[in-house]
């Protein structure tokens, strides 16, 4: 173990010993490619990102050193065809990416995930040609950073009440309106924005940084994804030229597929996370000694374990599950948002029984989880809340929407 010292913080730097687990042989259901892009992410998280998070983390900073990182293992736009930049690879890849970087924390993967789902996947999907090429090999290299901007101060869960607006001047769009919550915002190149016309139907629109009456004011006093950059947009009569308009797709259904994407990715990340803090306290409990005997031999902490086991063995096996149907084209928007729901909610309650199973120790910066743990508040929150991916699921089964 080694230690050092910044202006406000002294961190102990302790060896990355994190072992998977893989209780059910689900190994052999990925190909050889799969297993590589996975370890090659394992690999870097471990090497880069490991040594450094807990910092950036106190200091609420994003690391941006490691962007370059993130796009050499993939981190952005994987599934992305290679002629735009993207490594082409399957949906299984993808979620195996985001289960590796949210395992390092969930704010760097939220940096990938946006990057990827919010930013490169409608410029792919809903795009044309020459907003490909422009935006997408920029991306995907991290040249360009990204950010999407759908939620705003009064219409989170129901988007499509949003004020943001744009009028047609004839040479250009003018667009008024601010979003909040937005990752990336504060050093975004980019953002994919959505606004409603003014016969009130919504579309995607790339705003780009250095256009006048656009600004990125950062978000401050978080508790939860300390390590990655949020913010607001604001759009105070931005010229925005026609050409930024994303033609292919119009209407709520444009950003709630991009939405799709992200929150799978998001299924797969939540497993991370709680593969970390079980990993956590598996090792501790066969190293802490109480009452002459390491913890791990009590019945309680046994029961603990057994069930964070179990429950991520489950949830492997639905995210695998959902991954080959993705490939396939035929995952639903419900079945992402039970997938979602039910993944990040197994990640919180093993995150705190983990905790609970470090005691004191469990609140430090020395160990991951309590980091994990006020992450996982903001994800069981973004891209869709608890409640609200309950209620897709009861509308699904039921044909019924609750929404209104």
């Amino acid at each position: 173990m080694r230690t050092f010292v910044n202006q406000k913080f002294l961190f102990k730097m302790k060896p990355d010993l994190f072992q998977a687990p893989d209780y059910y042989l689900l190994d052999d259901l990925l190909t050889e490619e799969h297993k590589l892009v996975r370890d090659s992410a394992r690999a870097w998280v471990k090497k880069e990102v490991s040594p450094i998070i807990e910092e950036y983390a106190q200091k609420a900073e994003f690391p941006k050193q490691i962007v370059k990182g993130l796009a050499e293992i993939g981190g952005f736009g994987p599934y992305i065809p290679v002629e735009y930049g993207g490594a082409g690879l399957d949906q299984i890849s993808y979620g195996l990416i985001m289960q590796e970087i949210e395992r390092g924390d969930s704010g760097v993967r939220s940096t990938s995930s946006v990057q990827s789902s919010l930013v490169m996947y409608p410029i792919w999907k809903y795009g044309n040609e020459e907003q490909r090429m422009k935006y997408l090999p920029k991306l995907a290299t991290g040249e360009f950073i990204g950010c999407f901007g759908l939620t705003e101060p009064d219409y989170g869960s129901n988007p499509g009440g949003m004020v943001t607006n744009f009028k047609d001047m004839g040479d250009h769009y003018l667009l008024n309106g601010a979003k909040m919550w937005i990752s990336n915002a504060p050093f975004a190149d980019i953002a994919v924005v959505w606004a409603k016309d003014e016969s009130g139907r919504i579309h995607g629109l790339i705003v780009e940084r250095g256009m006048e009456g656009f600004t990125t004011p950062e978000t401050h006093n978080k508790w939860s994804l300390r390590a990655s950059a949020t913010g607001e947009l604001i759009f105070d009569n931005v010229k925005v030229p026609k050409e930024n308009l994303l033609p292919n797709k119009s209407g709520l259904g444009a950003p709630l597929g991009c939405l799709d994407s992200a929150r799978y990715g998001i299924a797969w990340g939540a497993i991370g996370a709680a593969m970390d803090c079980y990993d956590t306290a598996l090792r501790y409990s066969q190293e802490r000694i109480q009452f002459d005997k390491p913890i791990g031999a009590t019945q309680l902490q046994q029961k603990k374990l057994a069930e964070m086991i179990t429950e991520i063995t489950k949830a492997q096996l639905l995210t695998w599950r959902l991954g080959v149907l993705r490939n396939e084209g035929r995952a639903t928007t419900a079945q992402i948002s039970m997938a979602k729901r039910n993944n990040v909610d197994m990640a919180l309650t093993i995150a705190r029984d983990a905790r609970q199973m470090l005691g004191g120790m469990g609140i430090t910066g020395e160990y991951s989880i309590m980091r994990h743990m006020m992450n996982l508040e903001s994800v069981v929150t973004y891209e869709g809340t608890h409640d609200i991916h309950l209620l897709i699921t009861g509308m699904d089964v039921t044909g019924f929407p609750a929404f209104k």
